[in-house]
């Protein structure tokens, strides 16, 4: 297998808003860094498909709003599972971050007085969702996209990384497969800062780009770095349900922000019922709730969804506030503006993945991690608006300690565990009796029947054991040898991920007989006081940490 050599003082993985935000951190350093990223450089992430906004403490809409009720309502959303110290530190800086977002050229929604526009969104005490109307991920990526070619950071596309190299307990590379040609890249760096984003791909139905397969956690994992609440998994109350080629395409939040109501068969506003003061902006995990049971109590929409209105708004401001869905429904020949659509939960965001502390190091020495990839920041449950700050916050901080460790390493090598991975990568290519799609979409499948929304004992010990056959079929994939984009090994390099993954999360989710969070079991309906602790997990050993 062809091996080529790159060296870097700081190696980006990801190019979404945690990855941008960094890089930039490493050029202010005066240091070289390269961000490479599986897809198209800033479009193969769920970055810019954040739609609704950032949550940042300006008080230009409610006077009364305090850095103390962010920190309150984020730990009081995350069920408390949260790390108290990253809740601090995002709530701390996130405003200011916004500010360097807007020197980059980001634009945010205004009120007639100049001040910066604030929306609510679920579980927030006051309206401190900033925005640019229902495209503000889009609109932060740009902003960072556009500095990142000013500044002339090298940015290599279209390559999956497949290892972390080691030294020890120290991180010195990464390998990535050159998805052009199935060539290895073996990168060096002296520090690597982790921004690959989340897994909603490992559900059939979900928000996220379809890059999104839990790679960056698999890899972690392997190299020896501590994960943790690996079973905390958002479902967005409200995705797209049809036509089927659209379903699970994420439906703002921004939408309910705005007025939007929640209306099952009967044509009840069934909020109601399970939380009458927060109504549709209860925390996501509670209105996903609602509607999965309204579903499974037979209120539910002959495509499986329930109703989300906004027709009652005046059609002018459904323009000017909720452009994309305006557009994006247009697109399958509904009009948001004069009826209801159709909405459903759809995976959304891993609040678990790679422990950090505080300045984004890990376990594992010059390894360093920002955004979705990242556990511990949102808890059991996140609050929408907080992702998108969370890239800026920990993408600065992690370009920051990153660029430091890089400043008193040296480049190392380790070309015997390249050439193991290389030979790993080449063994793949054989004939099997499974194609890889097909062990991807039973992977999938098997998630969403039985690791979801609800779960329970029986049913997770079922998905345990059929995870644990699966790990051993991974030797029957047929896997082509074609070179130029070989779909196949590309799938079978992420299944093998995606099963690691979900066994984790599976054994995370046995382990917490409890509710917290988006983490439902149906078996042990209440929060416990005992259960305030996060699970935290490596090759070695399973501990816990408590809150």
């Amino acid at each position: 297998m062809e091996i080529k050599t790159i060296s870097t003082d700081v190696l980006i993985i990801g190019s979404g808003g945690a990855g941008s935000r960094a890089a930039i951190e490493v050029d202010d350093a005066g240091l070289k860094a390269i961000i490479v990223s599986k897809g198209l450089s800033f479009r193969s992430g769920c970055t810019g498909m954040a739609e609704g906004g950032y949550n940042a403490v300006f008080k230009t809409v409610d006077k009364d709003d305090s850095i103390e009720a962010h920190i309150h309502d984020t730990l009081k959303g995350g069920s408390y599972l949260n790390d108290k110290k990253l809740v601090e530190i995002l709530v701390n800086e996130s405003p200011k971050r916004l500010i360097d977002l807007e020197n980059y050229g980001a634009l945010f929604d205004r009120q007639e007085s100049g001040e910066i526009d604030q929306r609510p969104f679920g579980g927030q005490s006051f309206r401190r969702t900033c925005y640019q109307g229902d495209r503000t991920g889009a609109e932060l990526l740009n902003a960072l996209k556009e500095e990142i070619i000013r500044r002339d950071i090298e940015c290599i596309e279209e390559v999956m990384i497949t290892s972390l190299v080691t030294d020890d307990n120290q991180v010195i590379g990464a390998t990535g497969l050159n998805l052009k040609d199935s060539s290895l890249i073996y990168f060096k760096a002296k520090s690597v800062v982790l921004a690959s984003g989340g897994a909603g791909q490992l559900y059939p139905v979900t928000s996220n780009t379809f890059q999104k397969n839990g790679d960056g956690y698999a890899i972690a994992y392997r190299a020896g770095a501590n994960l943790i609440d690996m079973e905390q998994i958002q479902f967005h109350p409200t995705g797209m349900v049809a036509p089927e080629s659209k379903k699970g395409v994420l439906v703002t939040e921004a939408v309910r922000a705005e007025g939007g109501k929640l209306i099952n068969s009967e044509g009840e506003r069934f909020m109601s019922r399970y939380s009458p003061e927060k109504m549709e902006l209860a925390t996501r995990d509670v209105v996903a709730r609602s509607i999965y049971q309204e579903i499974i109590e037979g209120r539910g929409t002959e495509n499986g969804g329930v109703y989300l209105d906004i027709s009652h708004l005046d059609d002018d401001y459904i323009d000017e506030k909720l452009e994309t869905m305006v557009l994006q429904f247009e697109n399958v020949g509904v009009d948001i503006k004069h009826g209801p659509i159709e909405v459903a939960p759809t995976a959304h965001h891993f609040m678990g993945g790679l422990k950090i502390n505080t300045d984004a190091s890990t376990s594992l020495n010059n390894l360093f991690g920002a955004g979705e990839v990242c556990g511990g920041v949102h808890g059991a449950n996140r609050l929408g608006g907080n992702a998108l700050a969370d890239t800026q916050v920990y993408g600065k901080i992690a370009g920051v300690s990153a660029s430091e460790a890089a400043k008193s390493t040296e480049l190392k090598t380790n070309d015997e565990q390249v050439e193991t991975e290389a030979s790993r990568i080449e063994n793949l290519i054989k004939k099997g009796t499974i194609k890889p799609q097909d062990f991807k979409n039973n992977i999938k499948n098997l998630m969403w029947e039985k690791v979801a929304i609800v779960r329970d004992e029986k049913t997770l010990n079922e998905a345990l054991a059929q995870l644990l056959e699966m790990k051993e079929d991974l030797d029957n994939l047929d896997v082509s040898d074609k070179k130029q984009f070989n779909t196949d090994l590309v799938t079978a390099l992420e299944v093998i991920n995606m099963v690691e993954i979900c066994i984790l999360t599976v054994k995370s989710a046995i382990i917490r007989r409890e509710s917290r969070g988006a983490h439902f079991r149906s078996d042990f309906p209440e929060t416990k006081d005992e259960w305030k602790k996060s699970i935290v997990i490596n090759k070695n050993k399973i501990e816990f940490e408590a809150r």
